[in-house]
């Protein structure tokens, strides 16, 4: 991904190295509602669990501490050169709607953070909190995405960054406040299934993304799609049950399996156009 001379956003906030309380949690009821906040923000509560039970189990080989400042601080600029190239392309396509785009914040933190969402771990990733219209990750996720997911390569990294900001998109069209309504009047399974239609055309809202960026600067390279679509498909909820389980429950989907999140990738990435992008209206996710 040619991303060295884009420009750099001014909406980052660094937060690496600030340590916050943290709440408690141990076993039991703790555990089981911190586990529900996870899954609303879009994480795999089963880390919530790993933490709980098995704490020594849990690698620290990605902590901050361990990462070269070199490293980590190229990688806060190449996230801020990706959320400028966000804020570009979705600019111009709210002004084509007659509309202004709100440009959110990208929070980077280490191991915990605070956020209007709550407090959250790392471990939880890379996540939009719409109640302050930021986006937050722990730099070190991206040692995850290459060796847990098996995702390597900077334009997997720029998916990431680009599907949460197509949450916030989903906020500032009022989808995602529609999506909340319907939940609180369905059942378990009707309010996963209207998570992973949500999380779906995030997946799609960050390959129309990638379309613009591509036609109107030319950021990407031979093999960057694969990346993208290899990373889309490792973090399916399919295979992550899989993994983590040895078994997938698909009613208990939040976020769509490999194949649905590869092909509304691809039909962002294919077309350029959010209108496409409508998971809300299709029998066939």
């Amino acid at each position: 991904m040619r991303w060295e001379f884009g420009r750099r956003s001014t909406n980052v906030e660094d937060r690496r190295g600030t340590r916050i309380s943290a709440p408690v949690v141990g076993g039991g009821i703790g555990a089981v509602i911190l586990s529900l906040i996870v899954a609303f923000l879009g994480g795999d509560p089963s880390v919530i669990w790993e933490q709980t039970q098995k704490p020594s189990d849990r690698p620290n080989s990605q902590s901050p501490q361990t990462q070269s400042s070199a490293n980590s601080d190229r990688m806060a600029d190449f996230v801020s050169v990706v959320l400028a190239d966000t804020e570009d392309t979705w600019s111009s396509l709210f002004q084509q709607q007659g509309k202004t785009y709100r440009e959110p914040t990208l929070v980077l933190y280490s191991d915990a953070v605070e956020s209007a969402c709550g407090f959250t771990r790392s471990a939880v990733g890379p996540f939009y909190c719409p109640s302050d219209q930021k986006l937050y990750i722990d730099l070190s996720f991206y040692q995850d995405l290459k060796n847990r997911y098996q995702a390597p390569g900077d334009f997997a990294q720029a998916y990431v960054i680009a599907h949460e900001v197509g949450h916030h998109v989903q906020n500032l069209m009022g989808i995602s406040q529609q999506v909340r309504t319907l939940q609180r009047q369905a059942d378990q399974v009707e309010a996963n299934q209207l998570s992973v239609r949500q999380e779906l055309q995030a997946d799609c809202f960050a390959g129309v993304w990638a379309y613009h960026a591509d036609r109107s600067r030319q950021i990407l390279e031979s093999g960057d799609i694969e990346e993208a679509l290899n990373a889309a498909s490792s973090i399916g909820d399919d295979r992550l049950q899989s993994q983590a389980r040895g078994y997938v429950i698909p009613e208990s989907f939040t976020h769509g399996s490999s194949a649905q999140r590869v092909r509304w990738f691809k039909r962002g990435i294919q077309t350029g156009n959010p209108e496409q992008c409508n998971t809300f209206r299709t029998t066939n996710l």
